[in-house]
């Protein structure tokens, strides 16, 4: 069997170019299984199901292919992508072929020493690359986050708005002239928002 691996980060990014690359080398679109989260580590639902867990079978079997696009794909933590890829070819004995990276694909490499010593070279190498830019994405935005901080921005969702009835609305309700609800429809906040711009006023 030949199964393809694709991967991102975030639920708001696409598979769709990944999984392109993958159909044209020849993997059916049934057998591309597909992840949106984070590479840090392997912990993932269709990965779990490829190279099974402690208590599921893998979908790998000896002479299986496993196809992903690169090699930050499969993941970006260094010692676990030498780990997987090792567990995959040595334990599971599925071969592995990385579309951008030629070299890595052990169906091809042979048994020669030159030959898997360069494609261990080549693994390492890219692994380390894959883990660098994690990293340096992490450091980006913990420099990005600190920037805002000092420019006096805010961060994550964008605040609440008062109604333009609020002056008129909120003090029936302070009053008690009101109820909380009503207050709510009226503004047509929910509950929640409607305690937070309360909360800001009043502070």
């Amino acid at each position: 069997m030949e199964y393809g691996y694709a991967r991102v980060s975030s639920k708001e990014q696409n598979l769709a170019r990944q999984i392109k690359e993958l159909r044209a080398a020849g993997i059916e679109e049934r057998n591309i299984l597909t992840d949106k989260q984070r590479g840090k580590d392997f912990n993932r639902k269709s990965y779990n199901l490829l190279v099974g867990t402690d208590s599921t079978a893998p979908l790998l079997r000896q002479g299986d292919l496993l196809t992903v696009y690169s090699i930050d794909r499969l993941g970006r933590n260094y010692n676990e992508i030498m780990k997987q890829w090792q567990y995959i070819t040595q334990e599971i004995k599925a071969d592995i072929r990385v579309l951008d990276m030629p070299l890595l694909d052990t169906r091809s490499n042979g048994n020669s020493l030159d030959s898997r010593f360069v494609a261990d070279l080549v693994l390492q190498i890219l692994s380390y690359v894959a883990e660098k830019e994690r990293e340096n994405i992490k450091a980006r935005q913990a420099q990005g986050i600190a920037v805002a901080r000092e420019q006096g921005k805010h961060l994550g969702r964008p605040r609440a708005t008062f109604p333009d009835n609020w002056n008129e609305v909120y003090p029936q309700w302070k009053n008690k002239k009101i109820t909380a609800v009503e207050a709510m429809e009226r503004m047509s906040l929910k509950r929640n928002t409607f305690y937070n711009l309360v909360k800001r006023y009043e502070m």
